[in-house]
């Protein structure tokens, strides 16, 4: 019997997987979205995005809400041995068999994995998967931007965050003082 009363045990897990991404602009932005949404921590793979935020990160940073004070953004060698126990592993990309995100029943823990800005997961991670999804549109989207999406879907599917002024008054910024006129 676990030593943590029910009511407090976390039942859901977000994590974001991101292969071999180039830009710290898309990562900032996913950070971003990492923070809006409350996924739990951010993993990528590849040296490029590395390499670029050292030469000129500080220069692209689009995490305007310093999500990294709070969420972890670390490298890893391999999605795959990076998922825990338990945890789903979902891939999100244009694939052929995919099911479409509108379709598409969130675990309550996964590692959704996005392919680099530049290219697709590779076919030996799509094996893997627990499931395959996308985002329908027509062309592809931006990697922060299907990040984006994703993490929203998730988060209106599941009900998880109870939308009132006291959400919005807590998310905005803080030059926004604009209401609703009142009837």
């Amino acid at each position: 019997m676990s030593d943590t009363p029910a009511s407090t045990a976390k039942t859901s897990l977000v994590i974001i997987g991101l292969v071999n991404p180039k830009s710290p602009t898309n990562v900032g932005g996913v950070m971003r979205a990492a923070g809006c949404y409350q996924a739990d921590e951010i993993l990528y793979t590849g040296k490029r995005y590395a390499l670029a935020a050292k030469h000129r990160g500080a220069q692209y940073n689009t995490d305007t809400k310093n999500s990294k004070l709070h969420i972890p953004l670390s490298a890893t060698d391999d999605l795959l041995s990076a998922r825990a126990e338990g945890v789903k592993l979902i891939c999100v990309d244009l694939v052929e068999g995919a099911t479409p995100l509108p379709e598409f029943v969130h675990p309550d823990k996964a590692i959704y994995v996005f392919g680099p800005e530049d290219g697709t997961i590779e076919q030996s991670l799509i094996d893997e998967a627990d499931a395959v999804v996308y985002v329908p549109t027509i062309g592809c989207m931006n990697l922060a931007s299907s990040v984006n999406v994703l993490l929203y879907d998730r988060l209106a599917k599941n009900n998880m965050q109870i939308a009132d002024d006291a959400l919005i008054r807590k998310s905005r910024d803080t030059n926004n003082r604009v209401r609703v006129k009142a009837e």
